[in-house]
């Protein structure tokens, strides 16, 4: 973040043994005639080759614990030699900005900002809606989540005092780097999180988080959506030390918990992978699927949604389970595809669960996502999948992983482009 690079262009030279410098061709207009900069950086030839696996989807799907450690790493860390205890570092926030009068860093002016504003768009705004939720929760801080596309064509009303954070996975979607350039008329801090290296994000960002999940190939994603989440989430985590709301007890609590996750997530995955191929046999002729969910999970089910409409090109639908009366209720008959988020962790447990006994009642196929050993459903639903025990907060990274298989096995039995499905590109950089 804060390097003077231009927008890039891939292309790979092999170098032996096993490893790829990867050439960044990029180009700055200045004015005239263009500048040509030349970026480089290292990969080894496992992080772009598709190994056993068939398609670099699963790939993806299946490194997201090794991922996980990978955004982790270096930041969530053990506090002064104290066993058990958790710190949270993160670099480029906690530095004091170049220019700032009162020597304050971005991770000050976050805690003392009037307004959180997260601009993305597609899966990343589903991890803003998990961010707004855990900074709300954690931090006590004020969030909107806004579409990067919305909030660049009207007329935003932003003050000095708010941060405007942009979430990308590639770091070039043009509506988003729009958004920043509006941000920065008005003076507001612009934080960037993305995955990509020297992205244009992370150059016109005053501070940001790397992702550090490594190279994304498939255009639907599955990691990156992940390390988004975790990012947030330690960044939440930080805000609420700041700003006192959380003691080192309850911060150790919560980063031995962050830190578990992709342990828990890479045991769980065989098991897991053979239950979602048995799922999968029987959703793959559906035309229409609906995902539901409440609170911290509702954007977890927009993200289930989002990925099986594009990968296995079938119209899928999320919504919050709490709205169910006033419109999706209409949409669910017959053996209509159902997926739930219900854990009993969630605030709403007790009206997820009278919700999904009428999807029940009207011969919807349920399949419901819950905790470990909880068979509250067993009567319910068609299928159930058991999802390793957290927190609250965290609980949308175990979800999240089910609903990715489940789209990419229904896709596959479909015969679709899994890796680059139709109409789709990896990064959106025109309007």
């Amino acid at each position: 973040f804060g390097s003077k690079i231009g927008a890039h262009l891939l292309a790979t030279v092999p170098t032996p043994p096993l490893v790829f410098p990867l050439f960044v061709l990029q180009w700055v207009l200045q004015s005239r005639p263009w500048t040509i900069r030349l970026s480089a950086w290292r990969m080894s030839q496992e992080q772009i080759e598709k190994a056993e696996y068939p398609h670099f989807t699963l790939k993806e799907i299946k490194g997201q614990p090794r991922a996980l450690r990978d955004t982790m790493r270096g930041r969530l860390c053990q506090r002064d030699d104290e066993p058990h205890s958790c710190d949270i570092k993160l670099g480029d926030l906690e530095k004091p900005l170049e220019g700032e009068e009162n020597g304050l860093s971005p991770l000050e002016r976050m805690a003392d900002a009037k307004r959180i504003i997260i601009v993305a768009c597609g899966t990343s705004v589903n991890s803003g809606m998990v961010a707004k939720y855990a900074m709300e929760s954690f931090a006590g801080l004020r969030v909107e989540v806004e579409y990067a596309s919305e909030f660049r064509y009207r007329q935003p009303l932003i003050s000095l005092q708010d941060v405007v954070i942009a979430i990308s996975q590639s770091g070039e979607t043009a509506d988003t780097l729009e958004a920043i350039r509006i941000a920065k008329e008005h003076q507001a801090l612009t934080i960037g999180i993305v995955n990509v290296v020297g992205s244009s994000i992370a150059r016109n960002t005053d501070a940001g988080v790397y992702l550090h999940v490594g190279p994304e190939i498939g255009v639907a994603s599955t990691k990156a959506f992940t390390g988004q989440v975790v990012a947030v989430l330690m960044i939440a985590l930080r805000l609420a030390v700041q700003r006192k709301v959380f003691s080192p007890t309850d911060l150790d609590s919560y980063g031995n918990a962050l830190k578990a996750v992709p342990d828990a997530i890479e045991r769980w995955l065989e098991p897991l992978d053979c239950q979602i191929q048995e799922i999968a046999k029987v959703f793959r002729f559906a035309s229409h699927a609906l995902f539901c969910g409440c609170g911290i999970h509702y954007p977890t089910a927009l993200e289930g949604a989002l990925k099986l409409k594009e990968i296995s090109y079938i119209h899928a639908e999320g919504f919050s389970a709490a709205e169910v009366r006033h419109g999706p209720l209409t949409l669910i008959r017959d053996f209509i595809p159902v997926v739930c988020i219900a854990f009993k962790s969630d605030p709403a447990y007790e009206a997820l669960k009278q919700h999904i006994g009428e999807f029940k009642d009207k011969d919807a196929a349920l399949v419901v996502l819950t905790d470990e050993g909880n068979e509250d459903f067993a009567d319910m639903a068609n299928f159930i999948v058991h999802c390793p025990s957290s927190k609250l907060e965290f609980e949308p990274l175990f979800a999240a992983v089910p609903l990715q298989l489940l789209s990419y096995y229904v896709a596959d039995m479909r015969g679709c482009s899994i890796d680059q499905p139709r109409n789709l590109a990896k990064s959106v950089t025109v309007e």
